[in-house]
């Protein structure tokens, strides 16, 4: 546990800005945020094995060309500070890419790679994301006390 938390008597409370989307909007970020999860998980593997062109195979597909796929039904539901940390985080994959396809060392990517975590870390810190309920839930929830 980390010593800040395990020091905190107090009960935690999340003081995150709150996302509210339909389930599939919200499904789609989502599912983005894993691919990408995914997508650094196999850059650290192929990065272990010295591979940039793997790192150039897996990191492409998750740039500028990704983003452009669906967020554009999003751009009026997320607050732009929360789009602007995703550009910047698919831009970061495009770099990665770059590199490694221009014979950039380990060294180069992983700098790369941790300036992008960085992105996702302020943004997991900034929001969450929480399901649209439907009326029926709301009503079946309030005639039961939920």
């Amino acid at each position: 546990m980390l010593p800040a938390l395990a020091e905190n008597k107090e009960p935690l409370v999340d003081k995150r800005e709150v996302l509210v989307l339909t389930p599939i909007q919200r499904e789609h970020v989502l599912a983005e945020m894993r691919a990408l999860l995914g997508g650094i998980q196999g850059l650290l593997g192929a990065l272990a094995e010295d591979d940039m062109k793997a790192v150039a195979e897996i990191a492409r597909p998750l740039g500028i060309s990704m983003a452009g796929k669906a967020e554009d039904h999003l751009k009026g539901v997320l607050p732009q500070h929360f789009m602007q940390l995703g550009l910047m985080v698919h831009q970061d994959f495009d770099s990665i890419a770059a590199l490694a396809e221009s014979g950039g060392d380990n060294k180069a990517v992983l700098s790369e790679l941790s300036r992008s975590l960085k992105k996702c870390q302020a943004c997991h810190a900034h929001y969450q994301i929480f399901p649209l309920k439907s009326s029926t839930t709301e009503e079946k929830n309030s005639h039961h006390g939920h």
